[in-house]
């Protein structure tokens, strides 16, 4: 035991003097060696503001967690809410260390708990114990989190977090006082933060939260059944996050509270936006450790994912294991012969792809948002997929391939419990975004070999998804964020079978719509394909092809039709999140297609170059990631070469807190980096290839399955040299500029000699 103290006291040591020469990413010492996970900064992609007027933020945050964690521990510097992330970094305060669910800024925080310490009076809400802090006093590692905060005069009190996956502990260090406190916050509800993406009012008059005070046991205990969704999903009964709170400190003076009302003595307390209380005395530098586990299936469950995770009062112990952990999955790619900005970026990159989806499984056990049950088994939780099928999914099944059946199989439990696999759940159904891109997971998944998941229940699900319309679907309009009334699955399909097309005087966002639902399309065909069930694939592919119905051969582009054929007299209404220019090239699925209904390659390529050279190519989103390699199709691979240059520069990414061009959206903007970095590109999804643009590094190799490795080398390339000259694949000179999944699982070399000179055509 000795020994072990030891060891531990050495590794914290040495991890110490490497934040403190730090800073907030960068270390300033002489170090030989650095692991992946030393470059992660997770402080970039933290701020609100983005690169440019009008644009947002990464909406990320500076989570200490294991990969894929179900709860995720955070400074919090505001209460958080759809639209706002528990931390900014342009605040400049900490309202309390939050055991948080948020998984993105557009979306809502679920059954979270926060931990907030104080010196002097006692104040319990957020804007009253809020406490300032200095960023130069923030250390922020995936593994690792501190700050200290003033806590009146010269007194600071110094926050730490460490996390595992549903457990997490914080570590306070407090100045000399004769009144210290920590806050527990159960819940928050608070009327004052309605806007127009959240109301408060039914969640206000349904719920209450709960927590208690055992002295016995020296701990508190509670649950929380708010969502901060829930006005967009299913009502759940049974919903709620369990927490269990321990300290290293015996309780003697506490106390519970309830909006602004203190009752000291107190052991019990409901409510809508409550807490509890302990108070002590402190002496200078006195350490006050606090352990919180977390779970959606009960507090005994709670206790027992404490047991499984954090066994005694070890800090430094839970850090040690929670960077292993971080260091080998980040491990998956190796890169070298490039500055530490760069490899700070793409770390940080390749950490943002490693958060979500969540586990939502708590030890062979699960609670499910979907019929509002526990199941046995396992589940993966908060898929962002109208973002994340692009690229996140994709680069997963080659960084964390053990992972994949599970993530699949989990959407299909959600279709089996609640009817439907999911949009965006939170963690139920919310009707976000639009399409049904699990259908695009899925197929993508069995495309690339995967079968660890009930095919037979795949393709059910993914059959409803293409042929079966939601309910209320003729008479419904299917605004994004409305209330809900039920589940939106593909809205407008009746008529995007009976019409080929989604008319926009019926549903909206129905340019968007038909060309989303024609890739969803595309991708059940391809499971379909491989089962055999040929009389499907011939219709879902000729479904596949309703996008070209939506476009305008006189104006050239995608335009909305209503429902008597004709064109819309307001040709830029029915899209999403863009414009005719984000959408027009939207067709993955079917780029040949694309260029045969535009003229040929080159007035494709033509209106292609006008998107980017006019300036309404908008890499900040997500409907055009692809847009980069679609020059490759009609003979301009050096163009996709010369952009691929562009997007992954500090036009997009940096290492700052403003350092991601748009939202992150849990990891979909981060993966589309990796795959640009990288040189290959998952275009289409389902189709089993990627295609070629050029490596930015110049050398790096992808960890595979089984013991095999890709090897990417970029022979003489430099900031002039960013074209290819040519590419090779095990020696085997590759002229069409594609490369399958299976050429890339198998391992082997990706060679490329880089030129500084255009290979036009």
């Amino acid at each position: 035991m000795i020994c072990m103290k030891f060891k531990r006291s050495v590794y914290l040591l040495s991890l110490l003097s490497f934040f403190y020469g730090n800073g907030n990413a960068q270390t300033k010492t002489a170090v030989k060696h650095l692991d992946e996970v030393d470059y992660v900064n997770p402080l970039i992609g933290t701020a609100v503001k983005g690169f440019a007027k009008g644009l947002d933020g990464g909406g990320t945050m500076p989570c200490v967690n294991v990969p894929f964690a179900m709860t995720n521990f955070v400074a919090q510097t505001r209460e958080n809410k759809m639209s706002f992330m528990c931390y900014e970094y342009e605040d400049n305060a900490v309202v309390g260390l939050l055991a948080t669910h948020q998984p993105t800024v557009w979306m809502g925080d679920y059954g979270y708990v926060s931990v907030m310490p104080e010196v002097g009076k006692l104040r319990v809400l957020p804007k009253e114990r809020k406490l300032s802090f200095n960023h130069k006093d923030e250390i922020a590692k995936p593994y690792y989190y501190s700050v200290k905060l003033n806590a009146g005069g010269a007194d600071k009190i110094k926050a730490e977090i460490a996390g595992a996956n549903t457990c997490g502990m914080f570590r306070f260090t407090f100045p000399k006082a004769e009144q210290a406190h920590l806050i527990i916050q159960g819940i928050d509800l608070n009327p004052e933060l309605t806007d127009w993406a959240n109301d408060y009012t039914a969640r206000i008059k349904k719920l209450k939260g709960y927590v208690h005070i055992d002295t016995v046991n020296n701990e508190i205990t509670g649950y929380n059944p708010d969502r901060q969704s829930a006005q967009l999903g299913p009502q759940l009964n049974n919903f709620k996050g369990y927490f269990v709170i321990k300290f290293n400190k015996q309780i003697r003076k506490y106390g519970t509270w309830d909006k602004q009302v203190i009752n000291k003595g107190s052991q019990s307390q409901y409510g809508t936006r409550m807490g509890a209380f302990i108070s002590f005395k402190t002496k200078a530098n006195d350490e006050i450790k606090v352990v919180i586990a977390t779970s959606f299936i009960s507090i005994d469950q709670a206790r027992y994912n404490l047991k499984k995770e954090i066994t005694d009062w070890d800090f430094d112990g839970i850090v040690k294991n929670t960077r292993d952990k971080w260091q080998q999955s980040l491990k998956a790619i190796q890169v070298s012969g490039v500055t530490k900005d760069q490899k700070t970026i793409f770390y940080t990159a390749l950490f943002h792809t490693l958060l979500f989806p969540r586990q939502f499984s708590e030890y062979g056990k699960y609670y499910s948002a979907f019929d509002d049950k526990v199941h046995h088994g396992d589940s993966y939780n908060d898929y962002s997929l109208w973002d994340t099928f692009r690229a996140l999914h994709p680069l997963l099944i080659l960084t964390q391939p053990q992972r994949v059946d599970g993530m699949v199989q989990s959407l299909l439990q959600m279709y089996k419990e609640g009817g439907w696999m999911p949009m965006w759940p939170n963690p139920t159904y919310t009707n976000i975004m639009i399409g049904t891109h699990s259908d695009a997971v899925v197929a993508d998944a069995y495309v690339k070999g995967f079968r660890g998941f009930d095919t037979k229940l795949a393709y059910e699900a993914l059959h409803k998804d293409s042929y079966d319309a939601p309910d209320g679907d003729t008479h419904k309009k299917w605004g994004d964020r409305d209330l809900w009334t039920s589940f939106e699955a593909r809205g407008g399909l009746t008529n995007y079978h009976k019409l080929g097309y989604v008319p926009v005087d019926k549903t909206r966002e129905s340019v968007s719509r038909t060309i989303e639902y024609s890739i969803d399309d595309y991708c059940v065909a391809q499971v379909a394909k491989g089962l055999g069930k040929t009389d499907d694939y011939q219709q879902l592919i000729t479904w596949s092809k309703n996008y070209q119905h939506v476009y305008n051969s006189a104006t050239g582009f995608m335009a909305p039709r209503n429902a008597n054929g004709e064109f819309s007299a307001k040709p830029d209404s029915g899209f999403t999140e863009g414009t005719k220019w984000t959408y027009t090239f939207g067709a993955m699925h079917d780029v040949p297609g694309m260029i045969k209904l535009m003229g040929g390659e080159k007035k494709f390529a033509d209106k292609l170059s006008k998107n980017f050279s006019d300036g309404h190519y908008r890499a900040d989103n997500e409907p055009g990631h692809h847009y980069l390699y679609l020059f490759n199709y009609c003979g301009m691979p050096w163009k996709t070469q010369e952009l691929v240059r562009v997007h992954t520069s500090a036009q997009n990414f940096r290492n700052l807190p403003v350092g991601i061009n748009g939202n992150d959206d849990c990891g979909q903007t981060s993966a589309w980096y990796i795959f640009n970095t990288l040189g290959f590109y998952p275009v289409s999804p389902a189709s089993g290839y990627y295609s070629i643009g050029a490596p930015q590094f110049p050398y790096m190799v992808l960890n595979l399955q089984h013991g095999k490795k890709l090897t990417i080398k970029a022979t003489d390339l430099s900031a002039k040299n960013k074209y290819v000259k040519e590419v090779t694949f095990n020696g085997k000179l590759i002229k069409d500029f594609q490369i399958s999944h299976q050429d890339i699982i198998e391992g082997g070399t990706l060679a490329f000699t880089m030129t500084g000179v255009p290979q036009k055509r």
